[in-house]
């Protein structure tokens, strides 16, 4: 592919990193169950409950299994396999639940509320978790914000309000694949009952049915984990091709400092020997843009050829034997790997290059970690220690919008 070719294609390509991406409009009213998918390309699972579990398939009870007996679930097909047990047998659909008075089930080990369904599709397994909203926002602040203390308080409730509205706006994106949302954070993490935490719980339940909304209806949520001094709008970051009054850069300045200095990746340094980048962008630039490999020939810089309103680069140009290699910024974190496989944490970074005894070595010098979009995890945690209010958390993240609760 010729790279003035791949310079439009490139503009256009997306690279999901955490949470949030835009999906249909919602309105508030009263809302089922969330399904979450678990999995969706597993060979076997195993469901165990305590006190047992309870097939049901149509509707009725296919089999039970006593307390510690477990299931294993393979896939055979386009139909499941449970191999061994009471409910050996080959079946097209089963939904477990927990036979104790908690009524919870695990699956691989991780125990969540509600059911889980097992369904397979060209030789894979989809599991799924369905569980009311208010169950799955227990696993997924737990998860996000991780056990908090009693000054973090307010930044567990931001995150709570942010995430309901999240999962409420995004119910049905997935609904072709029989879940609505994800457990990762291509979606937001979910880690189900094995995750909560006693601070987590207390936020989703002080802040019970709240959401955001703009002009009445949920806004399309987006959080990170550090903006790294300001965060970023959605089109340096997302194909977009518009910004919402409520989404765009603010900055996380407190005084002399930021709210989010507190992140252990509020600065960051990357190094790359020559052959190191070589090897990581011989393999990430053809699998990301679908160039020819051979085109990725002897790297000899990297280059912040276009920056963004908050600083962040919005167009790469990768310097190789022949010209320059450009990436635009959706791509950016996912073709610059780190040594050890990781992305690189986020597009606000400064590229240098120093040369000591013939050995050139490419250095990368940034701020933050996450796309940059909307709340700043960190600096929330930041902003709640400094005595500021969940409301007043939100607010300054995403400027414009109210805090409702859902009827």
């Amino acid at each position: 592919m010729r790279w003035q070719s791949l310079l439009v294609l490139s503009a256009a390509a997306v690279s999901v990193a955490s949470c949030a991406r835009p999906a249909r409009r919602s309105r508030l009213g009263a809302e089922p169950g969330l399904r979450v998918g678990l999995s969706i390309n597993a060979t076997a699972v195993v469901i165990e409950g305590e006190g047992g579990v309870e097939a049901k398939r149509d509707g009725r009870v296919a089999f039970r299994t006593n307390d510690g007996a477990d299931v294993r679930v393979v896939a055979q097909g386009d139909r499941i396999r449970v191999t061994g047990g009471p409910g050996a047998g080959v079946y097209e659909v089963l939904t477990f639940r927990g036979r104790s008075g908690q009524r919870t089930v695990g699956a691989d080990g991780r125990r969540y509320r509600g059911m889980v369904q097992i369904r397979a599709n060209d030789g894979s397994l989809t599991v799924v978790n369905t569980v009311d909203v208010e169950s799955y926002l227990r696993g997924v602040v737990a998860t996000e914000l991780g056990n908090r203390g009693r000054d973090d308080m307010e930044a567990l409730k931001a995150q709570a309000v942010a995430s309901r509205t999240y999962a409420l706006r995004n119910r049905g994106k997935f609904a072709s694949r029989g879940f609505d949302v994800m457990a990762s954070v291509a979606d937001q993490a979910y880690g189900g009952m094995s995750a909560e935490n006693s601070a987590a719980d207390a936020a989703v339940q002080r802040t019970e049915g709240e959401v955001i909304t703009y002009a009445g209806e949920l806004i399309d949520v987006f959080f990170h984990s550090t903006c790294g001094g300001a965060t970023a709008w959605p089109t340096e970051v997302f194909q977009s091709l518009t910004e919402p009054p409520y989404l765009r850069s603010v900055s996380d300045r407190n005084g002399g400092g930021y709210y989010c200095d507190i992140s252990p990746n509020f600065r960051w340094t990357v190094r790359w020997s020559q052959a190191e980048l070589q090897e990581i962008l011989a393999r990430t630039l053809p699998s990301v843009l679908g160039i020819d490999p051979d085109e990725v020939r002897r790297v000899r810089s990297l280059r912040a050829y276009r920056t963004g309103r908050s600083g962040r680069v919005v167009e790469l140009r990768v310097g190789v034997t022949g010209g320059e290699i450009p990436v635009a910024g959706p791509n950016i974190r996912a073709v610059l790997r780190t040594p050890g496989g990781r992305m690189l944490a986020s597009t606000a970074v400064r590229f240098s290059t120093t040369t000591e005894g013939g050995r050139t070595t490419f250095v990368a010098s940034g701020g933050g970690w996450g796309h940059g979009v909307g709340m700043c995890q960190w600096g929330a945690v930041g902003r709640s220690r400094a005595g500021q209010r969940y409301r007043q958390i939100l607010a300054h993240y995403f400027p414009g919008t109210r805090i409702e609760r859902r009827n």
